[in-house]
């Protein structure tokens, strides 16, 4: 039995169906609104949804100065439960 502190908290996300999501946040730069610049956050997100990547950015436009002008998204699911089978045996690694 595999205890459950052994199982990181991004592989269970993953066979939960969320899969790798990155953001490139381009915004503008409080002291010199003509700026741009650009942040990436990267994430396990749920597609096409994304409730992790829309709650930062609720942070971002409630907490940070820099207004948002441009977000892109790229997601790519690792692991998705239709990969996961049971199988009936056990293979050992020497």
């Amino acid at each position: 039995m595999v205890e459950k502190d052994a199982v990181s908290k991004d592989f269970r996300k993953q066979v939960l169906g969320y899969g790798l999501t990155t953001a490139e946040i381009v915004y503008r730069r409080p002291d010199h609104r003509w700026l741009l610049q650009t942040y990436v956050w990267q994430d396990y997100d749920l597609f096409p949804s994304f409730p992790a990547l829309h709650d930062f950015l609720a942070f971002w436009e409630k907490s940070l100065e820099g207004p948002l002008f441009a977000v892109t998204v790229a997601h790519s699911k690792l692991i998705k439960p239709a990969e996961l089978h049971a199988i009936d045996g056990m293979f050992r690694l020497h």
